[in-house]
This record gives C-alpha cells, structure tokens and sequence, in this order.
C-alpha cells in the first residue's frame, strides 16, 4: 500500500512540474506594454514618477545656473516607507539619468548615497606614491569637484479602505533640492499613484 501510495505521489509531483514548465513565457514590451496594472508598485510606476518629478525640476528653473554652466549635483537617499521591500536605487538610478540627458546638471560619483558613489575614484587615489603605477596618471590632490546642490526624498504609502470589496492604494513620491552652501531648498515636488483594487490584492 505505501509502495502504491508513493508511485501515485512521484506521478501527480511529476504532472505538476510537466504543467509548470508548460507555462508560455513572453518578452514584456516596455515601451508599449499593456499588461494589467498590479496593486504594488512596478517599473511603469517607477518611470513615471521619475519622469514627473524630473520635468518639473527641469522646467521649475533650478538648475539654471547663474553665468551659465551646469550644476554638480549629488545625489542622497530614497526613504523607503512602504510596506514593500524596494530598492530605492531603481528610482534614483532613473532620476539621475533623466539628469544628466536633461544638460543641465552633471552628477557626482565621489560623494552622496548608498549607490550613488564610486569606489574607484578613492582606490585610484590610494595608488599614489605606488612604485607599480606611473604617477603621472593618477589623480592630484585637491582635484575632485565638490556638490553643489543635492537631491532627496521618500516614498510612502497609505491603504484605504474604498468600499465592501475593494481598497484604495496611494503611493507618494517625494523629492527635493537643496544648496548645499546655505542649506536652502530650492525645488520640492510630490508626485502620487494611485490604484483600486480587490481586497484580495496583495499591496506588498
């Protein structure tokens, strides 16, 4: 009876894994992609945030810089208070790129939040007076460029309850700009997602 028992399992374990490798796997379109929106936050959140906020930093007039130029900005941190465990980095990786193409400002590696740093750019400076390496090509002293301006915010979330059946999910999107010579703000932008949906979701 066991003998029978464990052939029945091994052949119902085996059907599932058959049915699970049957599963039809598609390339998402990421410029076009039309898939149901989920109640947690994706990377169609995620663009759109940082695109909204960006604009309106761009066209707010901060970074124009007085006699021309660009800004070097550094870039801190994201403050994750969602009930979801995101990399904050996504969003700020997006941010800072969405500067740079913009020309108006110039993002530092030497200095600022948890990814935004380079730690090449002091290893390279630990090769000085190194016999190994030509002196001429390492970086002098007094050569790294300080911030100017740094940017900052937080994420976070509230759950409603919308009716019998279904729930209400805001996610904001803070960010800010500041001097960094006088600690003055100078921009500051809260963008909101919002979705509806089945108490049944998952939000996180």
């Amino acid at each position: 009876m066991k003998a029978k028992s464990k052939v029945l399992y091994c052949a119902a374990f085996g059907l599932l894994l058959i049915c699970g490798c049957a599963q039809k796997t598609a390339n998402i379109d990421v410029l076009h992609d039309e898939g149901k929106p989920v109640m947690a936050l994706d990377y169609r959140d995620f663009d759109q945030a940082a695109s909204s906020m960006v604009q309106s930093l761009i066209g707010s007039g901060a970074l124009k810089k007085q006699g021309g130029g660009r800004y070097v900005v550094a870039t801190g941190r994201i403050i994750n208070d969602t009930m979801q465990r995101i990399d904050t980095d996504q969003l700020m990786a997006k941010i800072e790129e969405e500067l740079l193409n913009s020309g108006q400002a110039v993002v530092t590696s030497a200095i600022g939040g948890k990814s935004a740093t380079d730690e090449l750019v002091y290893q390279t400076r630990e090769l000085r007076d190194s016999e190994e390496f030509d002196q001429n090509t390492i970086s002098a002293k007094g050569t790294l460029i300080a911030p100017e301006l740094s940017i900052s915010g937080k994420i976070f979330q509230r759950n409603i309850r919308y009716d019998r059946n279904r729930q209400q999910v805001e996610y904001y999107f803070q960010l800010k700009l500041s001097d960094l010579k006088n600690g003055l703000r100078l921009w500051q932008k809260e963008t909101l997602i919002g979705k509806r949906g089945s108490n049944k979701s998952v939000a996180w």
